[in-house]
């Protein structure tokens, strides 16, 4: 007897109004911050170049947006978090960079087909609930020749391992798709197709804080997954989860003098619209 089974239905509209909730809880910009050489690094990546049209998706408190406007780009700097595109603001004003702020969904980019040289997000796109759909928007307001620059982490590094830990306390929704397929090659190809080329490479962000304990309290206090994990927990529940990052920290942390040291992997992926 064959047994067909079908495949949960997804809730996209929910899924991604408990995201941006997600993502509006604590204050990422605390963290965001701490990660700034990526998005200089992924500026390099895509060999950006000084008067190009720059789109920053899910940009967060703007560390790419910075990185291309530190270059002389004209950015536009997007994200579906105000308070976040308001914390880039402020980080703009405070270098006298002139950037444009627009709130928006990187499932819905509100602009015209081909309209940016580079369209970049850092650790940003690939928290979106309909992951093809934001994908097609990507390339939709690249011009063709133009690039898409990504930093996602990977399901194998650190952070893809924070959520997989997550994930068996807090279950995601039957039939959501992992973020962390992001940071895998094969993904990105059947994201983007045929009429791109993927140019990736694994690269390490360093995780620098003074103790687990201290990584744990900045990340429980202002990471809103992580934040919004513990909560959602009893308090038992949340001493096993703490127990699990603390054993997870002892597992990459690579410092031997007491500190916190974890390299933390990402895929960098620099995608060319061919067509």
């Amino acid at each position: 007897m064959n047994v067909q089974t079908e495949m949960p239905t997804v809730d996209l509209a929910a899924v991604k109004a408990r995201q941006q909730a997600t993502w509006s809880s604590g204050d990422y910009a605390m963290v965001g911050t701490t990660l700034q050489i990526v998005g200089e690094m992924l500026c390099e990546a895509v060999d950006l170049r000084g008067n190009q049209m720059v789109l920053d998706v899910a940009a967060g408190n703007g560390n790419a947006t910075l990185a291309a406007a530190r270059r002389f780009a004209d950015v536009v700097s997007t994200d579906y978090v105000a308070a976040l595109l308001e914390r880039g603001r402020e980080r703009a004003a405070a270098e006298r960079l002139p950037v444009t702020f627009q709130e928006a969904d990187a499932e819905k980019l509100p602009f015209a087909d081909a309209s940016f040289d580079v369209v970049l997000s850092t650790f940003g796109v690939m928290f979106t609930a309909d992951q093809q759909q934001a994908a097609n928007e990507l390339r939709r307001v690249c011009r063709i020749g133009g690039k898409i620059g990504l930093a996602s982490w990977t399901p194998e590094g650190f952070i893809g391992q924070v959520f997989k830990i997550i994930g068996k306390y807090v279950p995601p929704a039957p039939g959501v798709k992992s973020p962390a397929l992001w940071g895998t090659e094969a993904h990105l190809g059947a994201l983007f197709g045929p009429q791109a080329t993927l140019d990736a490479k694994r690269r390490h962000f360093n995780f620098r804080y003074r103790s687990r304990e201290h990584f744990l309290d900045i990340f429980r206090t202002y990471y809103g997954p992580v934040l919004k994990a513990f909560g959602a927990i009893d308090p038992v529940k949340q001493q096993l989860l703490a127990a699990d990052m603390f054993s997870l920290m002892d597992q990459f942390n690579i410092a031997r003098d007491g500190t916190l040291v974890i390299p933390g992997e990402y895929l960098e992926a620099v995608i060319t619209r061919r067509g």
